[in-house]
């Protein structure tokens, strides 16, 4: 059976709000001024929720918040509070990546639905599984999925979401930490400083690889699975979701008028086993002009490492128009078919410095040569082959804003009705929508008529009468049998009781009016809190039950943990009587060897990757084959897998750990010791540690920061021709390469054994001045992770930080020690 899938429209203000309504989103999405995911929208403020919930639900559209960022500990009373204001607003639901934060959810605002972000990585339907153990209703499945991959998820048991046009971050949602490595703003809190829109140049082997005019190596082309509707449709996807929380009423008008008509088109031939229509060329234009960086499947068809990024441009571009075929004194000659107009935004694509491109206003057209206004255009520095982008065009903004220019008439359902009756007995009203019907008799007989006769005008004028309703009439049919009479206000009742059991049959419970104004009435319970309801608890009851302060216990010595990506540290943590060893190799085959190297000598936990896929349950067989002390577990759908396996089981930063709650659901799956979030400052790890005993927990406390880590491969798309792992030629095997920034920071790449990159922050950063501090708390295991390091360098950071443990050295003299000995040096890192 063919179900039609939800359209869900973002909304940054109230006219992208109104757009998304007017141009027939079933939903949307939108934030408020805190904890979301994009704090650069306009967002709404939460005194607004009832009004704006009150006019979604008039048009019969679902309104769900953004509560997509990690929470921190002392912020919990405070979320709770805006988690009670969303229920009583009618809030349809909550889109959350924090886990502590969905179990919070379940216990004071248990009518509000749970759905989980993108940010909350899930990739597999094993993490799935382990997110609905939370509460979770539906879930935001990562960008990175395929068609193919998509068909393994159980969507006919549980609703998934799924993003059908908008930006591509390149790195995995949630597991970016580029912003805040590099300048302490974390993307998991709502501040991401698109870093990944920057101009890169590459290096291999030491050497600059001249790549053209392909600068933007980490900036992919915008997602755009306009043509995959129908599958989609097939595979069963919930909900089809837009991105653009911080783009153009316009654009939200134009993409969620396109995607709904390609989602009817696609229902209507589905249900008929016609033929699916094509996209209309000006519903292409249309995607392309109001925002486009180049409009591609993603990675709906697999990977495709040689189109999901161009290298040109990280900024918007719109349409192609065409090449530049001559240039004059004041005019430039195309060679294009596209049909431009006076008025018209375009920009010159030079292959140079995209922020400091030529590019206006079209002020004449003639004969395909474009004049601008004396001192628009420097044809100087224009040249025959420059690329021309069309950037606007005001005449589809203007009709786009027609779209949403006065709110539209609420949708009504179309409803039959059959009425009948005869002298002696109640007048009978039937009413009919789609396969539901129900019938109702008046409350008084009807009687012979002295002087007005009940006519059909009469009655059609009276019974059609549905303002107040979601219906209006489409058929009405009238049997009676002679002349008779009844009240008005006996054939009003009539109605109201045929469409309360309409409203039953088909389980709108509620008009369209009655939902609207629902909202509306909650602001007296918002300015009143002891409206709330009394078996309901409140943020401080529920937490002062959750959170209990633990004592910190100083007795542990502490213990230095190290992560060993070569056998060379390896060697170098034996030598240093290493106890604990973590094993992070991009080849899983030599897990097996390492253990073997170790032997007795320490514990051995092997890393799974950081991103697991429905299908490769090989990589987490060949760790459980090699039979490790523990398993440092990097994503939900390895809990699942290694939960029942008999090991020791360590969550690594990843699972995004940054409170109390989402700490406990961990450590009731199993998981006997978790790495703190990199999100967190020392107040917040101080905080996190006040109420769970520190004996959980790690630090990371020196390291390479993995700041971006993509399905996004840059060895193969800029040192082969290969789309995929299938015939790119391993050049991972063959090279190693670093990005170069535009402060000249050469950050190193590396690929894990599922293809998947990591860049890593060129600088190594440490918490070591913050060590007193920890070990007060009952801090006991201090991490430390090697990039590169050679044998010797390894020895050294390990000597210099059992120094820092036993107390033998203060902290800012191993940051002093560290800065002189590293050749880049190192940060103080995210922790200040």
């Amino acid at each position: 059976m063919i179900r039609r899938p939800e359209l869900l429209s973002p909304a940054g203000n109230w006219d992208c709000l109104r757009a998304a309504v007017a141009n027939r989103a079933d939903a949307i999405y939108f934030g408020l001024e805190r904890f979301n995911a994009r704090l650069r929208a306009d967002n709404f403020h939460a005194e607004e929720l009832p009004e704006i919930m009150g006019y979604l639900h008039r048009y019969g559209v679902r309104g769900f918040v953004t509560f997509n960022t990690l929470i921190f500990t002392d912020e919990l009373q405070d979320a709770g509070h805006t988690l009670v204001q969303l229920e009583q607003a009618g809030v349809d639901a909550i889109i959350v990546q924090d886990l502590g934060l969905a179990r919070l959810a379940r216990e004071i605002a248990p009518d509000l639905e749970l759905h989980a972000s993108t940010q909350m990585t899930i990739t597999s339907p094993e993490g799935l599984e382990l997110a609905r153990e939370l509460g979770i209703t539906r879930a935001v499945l990562a960008r990175e999925l395929s068609l193919r991959e998509l068909k393994r998820f159980p969507t006919a048991d549980f609703p998934v979401e799924v993003f059908v046009h908008g930006a591509l971050c390149v790195a995995y949602s949630g597991q970016c930490l580029t912003s805040e490595s590099l300048g302490q703003r974390s993307a998991n809190r709502g501040e991401c400083a698109q870093a990944c829109r920057l101009p890169y140049q590459l290096l291999v082997d030491g050497r600059q690889k001249d790549l053209g005019d392909k600068r933007f190596l980490l900036s992919p082309q915008d997602l755009a699975g306009i043509d995959e509707i129908p599958e989609l449709i097939r595979l069963g996807v919930a909900s089809f979701k837009i991105e653009g929380r911080l783009k153009s009423p316009e654009y939200v008008a134009a993409v969620t008028r396109v995607y709904r008509n390609a989602i009817d088109r696609a229902i209507e031939a589905l249900g008929s086993e016609e033929e699916i229509a094509t996209v209309p060329a000006e519903d292409r234009y249309s995607l392309e002009m109001t925002f486009s960086r180049g409009l591609f499947s993603g990675w709906l068809h697999g990977v495709n490492h040689q189109r999901l990024v161009n290298g040109r441009c990280g900024k918007k571009r719109g349409p192609f128009v065409g090449f530049v075929r001559r240039v004059g004194k004041d005019f430039v000659e195309l060679d294009s078919q596209m049909q431009l107009k006076p008025g018209d935004g375009v920009v010159f694509d030079t292959g140079g410095d995209t922020e400091h491109e030529q590019g206006g206003r079209i002020y004449e057209i003639g004969s395909r040569r474009l004049y601008f206004r004396n001192g628009q255009i420097d044809f100087q520095r224009l040249k025959v082959g420059h690329r021309l982008w069309k950037t606007d065009d005001p005449a589809l903004n203007r009709q786009l804003r027609q779209t949403f220019a006065r709110d539209p008439e609420p949708a009504r359902i179309p409803i039959d009705m059959e009425v009948s009756g005869r002298e002696g007995v109640p007048l009978k009203l039937r009413v009919i929508s789609g396969d539901h019907a129900a019938e109702a008799d008046s409350k008084l007989e009807l009687s012979s008529a002295r002087t007005s006769a009940l006519t059909d005008l009469i009655l059609r004028e009276q019974l059609g009468h549905l303002g107040e309703t979601a219906y209006v009439l489409r058929n009405f049919k009238v049997n009676l049998e002679s002349d008779v009479f009844i009240p008005i206000r006996f054939i009003n009742q009539l109605r109201r009781d045929a469409i309360s059991r309409l409203d039953a049959a088909t389980g709108k419970q509620r008009s369209v009016r009655e939902k609207a104004t629902e909202a509306s009435c909650h602001v007296k319970h918002l300015e009143d809190p002891g409206a709330l309801d009394r078996n309901r608890r409140s943020p401080e009851s529920a937490l002062s039950g959750l959170l209990v302060e633990t004592q910190a216990c100083g007795n542990e010595s502490p213990e230095l943990i190290t992560l060993c990506r070569t056998f060379e540290q390896i060697d170098a943590a034996m030598e240093e009587a290493i106890e604990t060893v973590y094993v992070d190799f991009e080849d899983i085959r030599l897990y097996q060897k390492a253990i073997e190297r170790i032997g007795e000598r320490a514990r051995v936990f092997l890393a799974t990757p950081r991103i697991q896929k429905s299908g490769e349950h090989g990589f987490f067989r060949l760790i459980e084959n090699a039979q490790p002390y523990g398993i440092l577990i990097r994503n939900l759908g390895s809990i699942s897998f290694f939960r029942d396996k008999g090991f020791r089981l360590h969550g690594d930063f990843s699972l995004n750990v940054a409170n109390p709650l989402a700490a406990h659901f961990f450590v009731q799956r199993g998981l006997q010791q978790l790495t703190l979030s990199y999100d967190l400052s020392i107040k917040e790890v101080l905080s996190l540690l006040r109420y769970e005993p520190a004996s959980r927990f790690e630090l990371t406390i020196h390291q390479h920061m993995p700041m971006f880590h993509m399905e996004h491969c840059v060895f193969a798309a800029f040192l082969s021709d290969g789309t995929d792992y299938t015939n790119c030629g391993r050049p991972c095997d063959r090279h190693v390469l670093k990005i170069r920034d535009r402060v000249g920071s050469e950050h190193p790449i590396k690929a894990d054994v599922g293809c998947r990159n990591t860049v890593f922050n060129a600088r190594a950063q440490t918490g070591a001045q913050y060590a007193q501090a920890l070990l007060a708390a009952g801090l006991r295991r201090f991490r430390i992770e090697f990039l590169t390091e050679n044998r010797c360098e390894a020895r050294h950071l390990i000597s210099v930080y059992q120094q820092l443990l036993r107390g033998e050295i203060p902290g800012e003299e191993v940051w002093r020690e560290l800065k002189v000995h590293l050749q880049l040096g190192v940060t103080k890192g995210t922790l200040e």
